[in-house]
């Protein structure tokens, strides 16, 4: 994968290191503030070893430091709505959430990263990629779309909008395993409507070889008990379905690096 280190995903180390990004970060902030003390306390004098020492340690930190960066955990980004962000519950029991339980119980070195937000269409989620993928991902689940038929809009343009998202993110992570997750719409929308805009989510996944999760509220759509009273977004007993549906598709992805 591109600017990454490999990591072994069922152990507790990264094959390149030991130190997590952030106990490195804050040993080298105070470190480097006692070198560049004791750095300033002999600058006056002709030879002191320990202004030599002092940069050595720094020297050292700073690229351990960077070195860090480069060996983070692996990642799946959870990128979608209100239904992936948990509108209307806790977010500890989002499926978002609910999967990052399973990975601990497995025992992988894996970060489930929860990066829904209430609202989201197609053009709002490439709008704001670019930002998330400062970040290491390792997974992409795209669960976007869902608003964009809700609205009315156009499938061919929310087919743009998804294409780019993936292409974006292919790029910069050259190796990353995705799941294209398929969303349906209400009858009142029309058939010619529904039948074109559910179908973009098949052509994507074939054309940027993706695995294909045909659709995200199976088992939890149109069934009360499974929802909230707005009838649209699940509730908690939802959640527990919905992961463990996208659990039996990430699943196997991630079986296929160990």
């Amino acid at each position: 994968m591109e600017n990454n280190q490999p990591y072994d995903l069922k152990s507790k180390k990264s094959i390149t290191g030991n130190s997590s990004e952030y106990e490195i970060r804050f040993l080298f902030n105070i470190l480097s503030r006692s070198c560049l003390i004791r750095f300033a306390l002999f600058r006056d004098l002709p030879w002191i070893p320990s202004r030599f020492f002092a940069l050595l340690v720094l020297g050292f930190f700073l690229t351990a430091s960077i070195s860090a960066g480069e060996t983070e955990m692996p990642r799946i980004l959870f990128f979608g709505n209100s239904l992936t962000a948990g509108y209307g519950i806790d977010p500890n029991f989002a499926f978002p959430a609910l999967i990052q339980e399973k990975i601990n119980k497995e025992g992988l070195q894996l970060v489930a990263v929860n990066a829904g937000l209430s609202g989201e269409t197609s053009a709002g989620g490439f709008r704001r990629i670019n930002w998330l993928m400062k970040s290491r991902i390792d997974y992409f689940i795209l669960a976007l779309g869902a608003n964009d038929g809700l609205r009315g809009l156009s499938p061919e343009a929310t087919a743009t909008n998804l294409q780019l998202i993936i292409t974006a993110v292919r790029k910069r992570f050259q190796d990353i395993q995705i799941i294209v997750v398929g969303m349906k719409v209400p009858p009142n929308m029309g058939h010619r409507y529904k039948s074109q805009f559910e179908a973009i989510f098949a052509r994507l996944a074939k054309k940027n070889n993706a695995v294909l999760l045909p659709f995200l509220l199976e088992g939890v759509a149109a069934i009360p008990k499974f929802n909230l009273p707005d009838g649209i977004h699940p509730n908690e007993e939802g959640h527990k379905i919905i992961a463990e549906t996208v659990w039996n598709y990430l699943e196997p992805l991630i079986q296929t690096e160990l």
